[in-house]
């Protein structure tokens, strides 16, 4: 089993934690969490690579004062130009961010980013992740990856926690 399948089978595992947590954490700010999959709109690119979807982890504590805490991972699930499997994994460090517990919440940080082609990890690249929550529980992702806004990409399984 990959590292990525693992870390989010260990996230998704915290989930009900995280939402049975006491009224009395909640003066420790907000929590964000979730683990999931989700696609991208055809024809998304991101450094040369075609990406069709993500797997997508992150455990974020958010105090109200403008900083955040916690961790994100990203699998970005793609396609080289010569049509090969090319997938590109992000891990980041969250220092700043916001949220408005249920609906949404937005963090960033520094990430190491893996582009999947055997060239080393581009380090201290700025990400951004703005999460929104819907009903059921999933929602949507917009990330940003440097000077890279990737468009928002639809979670189609697992689930997102802002409490």
């Amino acid at each position: 089993m990959t590292r990525r399948m693992v870390c989010l089978l260990v996230m998704a595992a915290l989930l009900p934690c995280l939402a049975s947590a006491p009224a009395s954490a909640l003066a420790l700010g907000i929590k964000v969490a979730g683990a999931g999959t989700g696609v991208y709109p055809p024809n998304t690119v991101y450094n040369g690579v075609r990406v069709s979807g993500l797997q997508i982890g992150f455990g974020i504590r958010v105090p109200g004062n403008g900083t955040a805490r916690g961790q994100l991972q990203v699998t970005l699930i793609g396609t080289s130009p010569l049509g090969m499997e090319q997938d590109i994994d992000v891990v980041g460090q969250a220092a700043t961010g916001s949220a408005t517990a249920g609906s949404t919440s937005t963090f960033s940080g520094l990430s190491a980013v893996d582009l999947g082609n055997g060239t080393p990890p581009l380090v201290n690249v700025p990400f951004t992740v703005t999460i929104v929550r819907n009903p059921n529980g999933q929602g949507t992702v917009r990330l940003v990856l440097g000077a890279v806004t990737l468009p928002v990409a639809t979670l189609n399984a697992g689930s997102i926690i802002i409490r």
